[in-house]
């Protein structure tokens, strides 16, 4: 009887563990305690070394599905060596076929040594039928076809609905891409000592040392070796490197994929690859590509990054996830992935970034927001612009309350605003130079307040109102209720209704900044300052075609797009008299963003001032040819809206 309450007792300190990790997860976090508790105790732990089968393609489903506890799985195609998705801490697999009951559409291995949690379905789904927020996420998981359903790659149409879009799948860019790799190479001799080994590999902090002979690889020592061969006493510490590295040595050439990376390492069962100059042992290494290596570069895999920066819990960690986002446009532009494509993904990435940030603000707040509150990113972010790490452009609004209440209420939202701008900063978003941002009073209001104010602007447009105006009119709701921002569009499109004289004033905003180019077509440079002969990408060729872009649409009550491109695709449909000059400037924004992206990658910076003698001429020239449908856009809404009217 005693040994009976003693299994029993271990048992339940087991299915304990199991429940604090479950419910740090979806869908175990919707679960209630003592449901996710009597789960638990229903929960096989499966243990699964490298390249272990979970399960096969079309393998009938298991009676379970699985939870990542530690480790990573890895989802193929059975005989691929290209991995779609790679599963970690917390993630839900193999669920789909179960409820849908149907074989597994993929093979699914241990990436390396992994603990599993399986989850019984027969105790699983009878929780699903009577939780709705468990329901929905099943839901999602059978639209998007994955087991993931918060992958960017499954939201929507992530990609429009062009007949490209399966051409440059993440994934395809993802397998093709070559890899990069540690050049820092450590090495050493056969007779060095195994103590001396370890110091080395401590104090450059590596995870292998390679062994040369003559500065040839002849093997190699990891800290598997160390473990294996050292730590269990099999070999003293005053051994040689001869005793416990792995030789003849596995070499490949520089240049390598990372699909054929991923084959050669499950291949022949390693972690580490060494690299020479043409893939043998005859000429001298040039690099070492390990195992993390190769997880690093599935982490530039947008659905990767998204899930990643879900989990993130600091803005530090959110910062170094912007790397990858940083490096996973880079690769998209080396590539010519179209800009279109590359702008939704890098949007979603941002979109979620910020998000992440008001979450983490939330959660260190003293008290709960005091009513219902809407984060509006404006500016490029709005647009879906942002593929930098450019300022800031964000505003609150807040539910309306009490006369008495207000301050208070406004305290609180300044508070949060002020906390979530820091935390922006700090991933690498820089402050707004005029303080538009959700820390300042004048971008944190009611929404009776910001009523008045946009009214106002609408109604007394003088030249900091068109500005402001020009900002705003681009807010996207990024997070919070967003049947706030709703009722404040019908506010501002009632009031433009009703005040037409508005677009003109928003025309001639929009012919602030003239034709890019002088005479002879030359380009205009500043002529004083800090950038002296540079020429402003954005001020002389961005932005008046992003003005012009803002007042067509709204003049047609559009308020549904906001991306420029896009703008100018609906006014083709919307004018098809004027279809070839709009879709002239669609090609054109995505043309200027995309030269600015590229040479703020160049110079690490914001890609906004070029310094035109170090363009070559082939640059030049497609710049000078979105010159010509600055002008003529600019010339179109100067007519249309009567400006020259309004000046005299």
């Amino acid at each position: 009887m005693r040994l009976k309450a003693y299994f029993c007792d271990m048992k339940n300190t087991i299915s304990e563990r199991i429940a604090d990790f479950l419910k740090n997860y979806p869908p175990f976090n919707a679960m209630e305690s003592a449901q996710l508790e009597q789960l638990s105790l229903e929960v096989v732990i499966i243990h699964k070394d490298t390249n272990n089968i979970v399960f096969s393609q079309n393998e009938s489903p298991h009676a379970h599905f699985y939870v990542v506890n530690k480790g990573a799985v890895a989802l193929s195609k059975t005989g691929s060596s290209q991995i779609l998705d790679i599963c970690d801490e917390g993630d839900v697999f193999g669920l789909r076929p179960l409820l849908a009951n149907e074989s597994y559409k993929l093979e699914t291995k241990a990436y390396e040594e992994t603990i599993l949690y399986a989850i019984p379905i027969k105790d699983f789904k009878p929780l699903a039928l009577e939780n709705k927020r468990i329901g929905n996420f099943l839901i999602e998981s059978f639209a998007s076809n994955t087991g993931n359903p918060y992958s960017i790659k499954h939201r929507g149409k992530l990609y429009g609905d062009s007949s490209d879009s399966n051409q440059y799948s993440s994934d395809k860019i993802l397998d093709l891409q070559p890899i990069k790799y540690s050049t820092n190479l450590i090495t050493c001799k056969k007779g060095t000592k195994i103590k001396t080994i370890a110091n080395k590999m401590t104090k450059h902090n590596v995870s292998s040392i390679l062994v040369e002979k003559d500065n040839l690889p002849v093997g190699i020592i990891t800290d598997k070796d160390i473990r294996k061969k050292v730590a269990t006493g099999l070999f003293p510490i005053t051994a040689t490197a001869k005793t416990i590295m792995s030789s003849p040595i596995i070499t490949y050439p520089k240049g390598l994929t990372l699909a054929q990376a991923q084959m050669a390492m499950m291949k022949s069962n390693i972690s580490h690859l060494v690299l020479t100059e043409d893939g043998t042992t005859d000429t001298k290494s040039v690099g070492i590509l390990s195992k993390h290596d190769i997880m690093l570069a599935v982490g530039n895999n947008p659905a990767v990054l998204l899930r990643a920066i879900k989990r993130a819990t600091s803005a530090k960690r959110l910062r170094g996830i912007r790397h990858g986002i940083m490096n996973l446009l880079q690769g998209y532009l080396d590539q010519n992935i179209p800009l279109g494509l590359v702008s939704k993904i890098i949007s979603e990435l941002n979109d979620a970034s910020t998000k992440q940030v008001i979450q983490i603000a939330l959660s260190k707040m003293e008290e709960e927001p005091p009513v219902k509150f809407t984060w509006l990113s404006m500016g490029s972010q709005g647009r879906g612009e942002q593929l930098l790490n450019t300022d800031q452009d964000n505003a609150i609004i807040f539910e309306d309350v009490p006369k008495e209440q207000l301050e208070t209420t406004r305290t609180y939202f300044l508070k949060l605003g002020e906390r979530i701008a820091k935390m922006l900063n700090t991933i690498g978003f820089e402050y707004c130079p005029a303080d538009m941002m959700a820390s300042n009073p004048s971008w944190c209001h009611s929404l009776s307040e910001w009523k008045d104010v946009t009214a106002q602007w609408i109604h007394n447009p003088g030249t900091d109102e068109i500005l402001l105006s020009s900002i705003f009119f681009d807010y996207n709701v990024t997070y919070g209720d967003k049947s706030l921002a709703d009722e404040l569009s019908l506010s501002i499109f009632d009031h433009v209704n009703h005040y037409p004289q508005f677009f003109t004033h928003l025309a001639s905003g929009a012919l602030q900044n003239p034709s890019p180019s002088g005479f002879f077509r030359d380009f205009l440079v500043e002529q004083d300052g800090e950038h002296k002969d540079f020429f402003d990408l954005k001020l002389r060729a961005l932005m008046p075609i992003i003005d012009a872009a803002r007042v067509l649409i709204l003049s047609h009550s559009i308020k549904s797009i906001n991306n420029t491109a896009e703008r100018y695709e609906k006014l083709a449909e919307l004018e098809p008299n004027n279809k070839e000059l709009y879709l002239a400037c669609s090609y054109a924004s995505k043309a200027l963003l995309k030269f600015r992206t590229r040479q703020g990658l160049l110079h690490n910076d914001s890609g906004r001032y070029i310094k035109l003698d170090k363009l070559n001429k082939e640059e030049k020239i497609k710049l000078k040819r979105t010159f010509k449908t600055v002008k003529e856009i600019q010339s179109l809404i100067e007519i249309r809206f009567q400006v020259k009217n309004m000046l005299r």
